[in-house]
């Protein structure tokens, strides 16, 4: 007797949905049939971490669709986001939101995968920034540097270089029940750390944490900064009363061109990036490039108080790109490879890389040093892409929350 799936019992038919990890095949489970549809959620709050896209540089400008590269599937996927569109800059991706500037004090959080949108206080609004004006042309913001002088910036300039990452806490989408969610800030010119909670009207900068301006991470309800030698401050930024930071005066590590600090599993990771010169670029550019040659990886030993070296991250992967880094299991995703770190171009805006397949990105694996080839578009698509020099590719974690 043949069976009529269709007519499987709703809650049945939701139960399964819940098993379902890959937002990909949620989304084809709730088109198999309407009942399906209409037993299963529109958006599934259960799955875990996705195997990330990588949003690539526009091929042109006044583009309203942005292309995302599918690594997994080696596919592209065009989403309309106008809001990271030309002469917009993405400062960050966090928990699958993109933070976007413009020329405005604007700081816009934005879904690209539903388009759900939230602001985060203005520009305008943290504490080193004394004034702004629109009707002073090319000198709207006036800003007090820490020794108490007061200079001025464009709207260009601060979109381009006053933050150099923002990280959320979790999604805010995902932010209810009493919890919200809270957004930490790089600044670049003074290294200072700020904060603001959902609902702020303002930032707040962190005292106690200057020139933690590495890189920031948040971790099970705190926030982790680094310097450059790999000292941390621990950061509680939660209730009503004025930020905790403690700090953890590691060992002096070896030194390194970049750092970034990644939250994987109950592990906090110190990863440690080394360029060099491209020699091979200069021959046909005048330009100095840069090329990642390979990577260090620490794991944050709490009770001595150090980093300690790793040799293998088992069946971790790793990402790494513009503003976004994180950590997943490769055996939750068919094709992937362990023991490896996924990078992208992060620093290059400089390098003066503008044709196809320029910018630094690939596959280092742990066991042998070596890297792989990663592709941002397929070798074999008709689809010629050109890179804008000063336009970086970037991680983002698909997430329907």
């Amino acid at each position: 007797m043949e069976v009529d799936w269709t007519q499987l019992p709703p809650e049945l038919a939701e139960s399964i949905s819940k098993k379902l990890t890959i937002y990909a095949d949620y989304l084809r489970f709730r088109v198999v049939c309407h009942s399906w549809r209409a037993s299963v959620p529109k958006t599934p709050h259960h799955l875990p971490p996705q195997l990330p896209w990588l949003m690539l540089p526009q091929s042109q400008p006044n583009q309203s669709h942005r292309a995302f590269f599918n690594i997994s599937n080696s596919r592209v996927h065009f989403l309309h986001l106008p809001e990271a569109s030309h002469r917009k800059r993405r400062c960050g991706s966090s928990h699958g939101w993109l933070v976007i500037l413009d020329e405005t004090p604007s700081v816009l959080l934005v879904n690209p995968l539903t388009r759900a949108k939230r602001h985060l206080p203005p520009l305008s609004t943290f504490p080193n920034v004394v004034r702004f004006d629109y009707s002073d042309v090319g000198r709207e913001y006036a800003l007090v540097s820490p020794s108490g002088d007061v200079y001025t910036r464009s709207l260009t300039q601060m979109r381009d270089s006053f933050l150099k990452k923002v990280v959320l806490s979790s999604s805010p989408l995902e932010a209810r029940g009493g919890f919200t969610f809270t957004a930490v800030a790089i600044v670049n010119q003074t290294g200072d750390l700020a904060f603001c909670r959902d609902g702020d009207q303002t930032w707040t900068f962190i005292d106690g944490a200057q020139s933690y301006s590495e890189d920031v991470v948040s971790v099970n309800g705190l926030f982790y900064a680094v310097d450059k030698k790999g000292t941390v401050a621990e950061c509680d930024v939660n209730g009503p009363s004025p930020p905790r930071v403690r700090l953890i005066r590691t060992p002096r590590l070896e030194d390194a061109d970049m750092r970034y600090l990644v939250s994987s599993g109950d592990d906090l990771l110190l990863v440690s990036r080394y360029l060099q010169i491209d020699y091979g670029f200069l021959v046909y550019n005048a330009n100095v490039n840069y090329r990642t040659v390979k990577f260090d990886v620490f794991r944050m030993n709490w009770l001595g108080e150090r980093w300690d070296k790793v040799e293998n991250l088992g069946d971790r992967m790793v990402f790494i790109g513009e503003n976004s880094w994180f950590s997943l299991l490769a055996s939750d995703f068919p094709g992937s490879l362990g023991n490896c770190i996924y990078f992208t171009d992060d620093y290059s805006e400089s390098n003066n890389e503008s044709g196809v397949w320029g910018y630094d990105s690939g596959i280092f694996k742990l066991w042998d040093g070596t890297i792989q080839e990663l592709p941002p578009y397929p070798r074999n698509s008709n689809y010629e892409v050109h890179w804008p020099a000063g336009s970086l590719p970037l991680w983002v974690t698909p997430n329907p929350c």
